[in-house]
Formats: C-alpha cells, sequence, structure tokens
C-alpha cells in the first residue's frame, strides 16, 4: 500500500500562494478585455469575438503538447514561471497598444501560457500529496485560487474605476509575478515527478530519475469509454458556458461609463464568493463520490443562462452570477479528480488532461465565435437563450453517455489502478 506523502509546511503554504496569485493570471485579463475592447476602443461584437477566441484557439493547439512536456519533464516549476512571463508580456502590451495586431499576438501569447498552468499546478500538487490526499488538496487549490480571484476582481474594479480601465492589464502582470516568487519556493526535492505524471507508485527520490515504466499510449486512454464519456459532458458544459460572462460584459458596457469595469467586478466578485466554499465542501465530499457533486455542478448552467434573458438590470444581473459560483466552484475540483481517478497507473495523467482540455477549448472557443456572432445579428437576449439551449439539448446526449458509464463501470473514486488491472491481467494469460 501507498505510503502517504508528507511535504513540509512551506511547499503547502507556497502552493496556497501560488494559487492566489495565478487565479487571475491563468486567463490574462478574461472578461476585462472584452469590456476595454468595446468601451475604449469601439470594437464590435464580431471583433471582439474573434480577440477573445483566438487565445483560445492557441489554448486548444499548446493544451495537449502542455501535457505531454509536463508529463515528460521534471522542471515544472520552471515551466509555470516561463508561462506567468507570457502573460506579463502580453497584459502590459495590450494595455499599451490595443490595435488588432497587438491584441491578437498577446492572446496567442496567453493561451499558450494557460495551457501550460493547468497540468502543471495539478502535477505538482499530485507529486506532493499523492492520490490519497489528491481529492482535499485540490479543493483546498481552488478555495485559495477563487480567493485570488475576489481579490484581483476587487482590485480591478477599485483601479479601473479610479484610475483607468487599462489598469486592469498592469495588476494581471503583477501577480504574475507574485506567482513566479510562489513557484519558486516549492521544494522542488519533495515533488516526486512519477506520481506527479500519474504513475500510481510512489518512488524513492534517488530512483525518479531511473524509474521507467511502459505507460498507456494515447490511443488506449482515448479508446476507455469513460473518458470518452467525461469529455462529452464538460465540452458541452464550457460550449455552453465560455461566451456568458464575455456576454454580460458586452450588455453592461452599453452606456453605463466606467462604471461597466464596477459591475463586471460584481459579476466576478459574486461568482467568486460562492466558489470558496462551494470548492472546499467538493472536495470534503468527493472523498466518497464524484459522479453526483459533479452532476449537479452541470445542472445548473441551463437556468443561468435562460435567467439573464430576463432582464438587463445590472444588479439581477450580478445576482445571476451565483449559479456560476455554484457551477464553476465544483467543476474547478471535481473535473481534475475524475482524470486523476481514470488515469491513475497509466504515466499518462497530464497529457490526458491535455487532451481533455482541448477538447474543451475548442468548444469554449466556437461559443466566443458563435456568441459574437448572433449577438451582432439579433441581440444579447437571443445570443443567451442560444447558449441556454446548447446545454439543454446536449445535456440529453450527456446523460445517455453517463447513462452507460453509470450502469457499466464503477463509480471512479473506488476504481482500480490501470497499470496494476492490466499487469494482473498479463500474469494471468
Amino acid at each position: 500500500m501507498q505510503q502517504q506523502r508528507r511535504p513540509s509546511k512551506k511547499s503547502l503554504r507556497s502552493l496556497d500562494y501560488l494559487n492566489v496569485f495565478l487565479a487571475d493570471v491563468r486567463d490574462g485579463v478574461g472578461p476585462y478585455l472584452s469590456i476595454y475592447l468595446k468601451a475604449s476602443a469601439n470594437w464590435n461584437p464580431v471583433q471582439i469575438g474573434m480577440a477573445m477566441s483566438v487565445s483560445t484557439i492557441a489554448t486548444v493547439i499548446a493544451q495537449t503538447p502542455a501535457g505531454a512536456l509536463v508529463d515528460r519533464l521534471n522542471q515544472k516549476r520552471m515551466l509555470i514561471v516561463l508561462a506567468a512571463v507570457f502573460v506579463s508580456i502580453g497584459c502590459i502590451a495590450m494595455g499599451l497598444f490595443p490595435t488588432l495586431p497587438v491584441v491578437i499576438g498577446s492572446q496567442i501569447m496567453i493561451g499558450i501560457a494557460a495551457a501550460i498552468f493547468p497540468p502543471a499546478i495539478t502535477a505538482i500538487t499530485l507529486g506532493l500529496v499523492g492520490h490519497e490526499r489528491l481529492d482535499r488538496r485540490v479543493g483546498r487549490n481552488e478555495t485559495f485560487n477563487h480567493t485570488g480571484n475576489l481579490l484581483a476582481a476587487t482590485l480591478a474594479g477599485l483601479a479601473g474605476y479610479f484610475i483607468a480601465r487599462k489598469a486592469i492589464f498592469f495588476l494581471v502582470a503583477a501577480m504574475a509575478v507574485g506567482s513566479i516568487i510562489s513557484v519558486r519556493m516549492i521544494r522542488e526535492r519533495e515533488i516526486d515527478h512519477e506520481l506527479a505524471r500519474g504513475d500510481g507508485e510512489e518512488s524513492d527520490e534517488e530512483d525518479q530519475e531511473k524509474h521507467q515504466h511502459r505507460y498507456e499510449g494515447i490511443l488506449e486512454l482515448l479508446s476507455d469509454r469513460q473518458i470518452l464519456s467525461f469529455t462529452v459532458a464538460v465540452v458541452l458544459f464550457h460550449f455552453a458556458n465560455a461566451a456568458m460572462l464575455p456576454l454580460v460584459g458586452q450588455e453592461l458596457a452599453q452606456g453605463k461609463g466606467t462604471s461597466d469595469t464596477v459591475y463586471m467586478s460584481a459579476c466576478i466578485i459574486v461568482a467568486q464568493l460562492v466558489m470558496i466554499p462551494v470548492s472546499n465542501l467538493a472536495g470534503r465530499f468527493a472523498h466518497t463520490a464524484r459522479k453526483p457533486i459533479f452532476l449537479l455542478g452541470f445542472a445548473v448552467l441551463p437556468i443561468r443562462g435562460v435567467l439573464y434573458t430576463l432582464s438587463d438590470n445590472p444588479y439581477f444581473l450580478v445576482s445571476v452570477q451565483i449559479l456560476d459560483g455554484i457551477g464553476a466552484g465544483i467543476f474547478g475540483v471535481l473535473s481534475v479528480l475524475i482524470v486523476a481517478d481514470l488515469t491513475k497507473g497509466t504515466g499518462r495523467f497530464n497529457v490526458t488532461q491535455g487532451i481533455l482540455n482541448t477538447a474543451i477549448g475548442i468548444g469554449a472557443g466556437l461559443s466566443n465565435v458563435l456568441a459574437g456572432f448572433v449577438v451582432k445579428s439579433a441581440g444579447y437576449n437571443v445570443g443567451f437563450l442560444i447558449l441556454a439551449a446548447m446545454p439543454a439539448a446536449g445535456y440529453a446526449y450527456a446523460v445517455v453517455a453517463l447513462a452507460v458509464f453509470w450502469f457499466c463501470v464503477p463509480e471512479t473514486k473506488t476504481g482500480v489502478n490501470r497499470k496494476a488491472s492490466r499487469q494482473k491481467h498479463l500474469a494471468k494469460s
């Protein structure tokens, strides 16, 4: 039986700080970019949709190679440092020169960085604490991440209102510097890099470099029905979810002056306030079961899309973000845990995250492009309704896929080590 890993308090505390600082760095300026481009640069919805999507496209292309890179390299901390530098340069460039070539180029840089952060952070986490403590640690990661988002959104709202909209870009760059300092404080020798790639077996420090395994091939992973069913569900989730908050931001930017930034910050703050306890609770409850919690988070999304169409009152739009907090808080924790369960013993934890996130990115990118064209042609209400209808229609397909998963395979929390199972089968034959 695998021994429970006990990393130092310094490394765990530094991981907390890393999640706080990376909260608003992972996606650059995110929805604030749509406000800035509409209110300050007078871009139309189609141009804004393109600017928002190009980062996602870059992430889609880089996601799987980034996961494979994290699996292969032991320099995971350095990858986070390089990604943070990319985000910092991109944000500063967009703040100073909001032209189409600069914004597109910067968004590509940020998109590449966004592909590196998730697998690198989760790999370091798994390498530090192991599978047995991963659920609570991921819940803690997400709790600190949402706390950081709350702090960043508050500062961004104040900076955008009292200084200038472009001050938000420099705030993200400053947080990127904080993330670099934090990740360097995590002790490298405490990360088990074999465990970090989902090997499922703890290795001695001296053996990590020469430890060799026959890892599962990509085709073997893609042929797994459990992974395919999970992928279908999360792609539909993000196809509907990705463009909702940027659309809210564009609607808030119509004729409201500098207060649009304050309203957008309020949307983020409300969601993050809800995500903090939800993430913590999701990590605790996920210790016994994954699937029911994930389905709860998925179910709130169509309701949220419909509610956005009922009123354009800023206070109402902000209050609807409570549902976003519930869904995102659950999803952020459970998606990592389910992938860890499904890939335990394969040595392909991070590349599987990359493949999954590539599929998610395609859905999110199409969401922003579709929303831009629909809003330009038919208005914001039609855009929200279409986005709400997508998960509702897709939910039926996801229910069928998850029904097969429910009856044919066990709960992932109690699943066996895939490598050990394969070795046992080969021994019998």
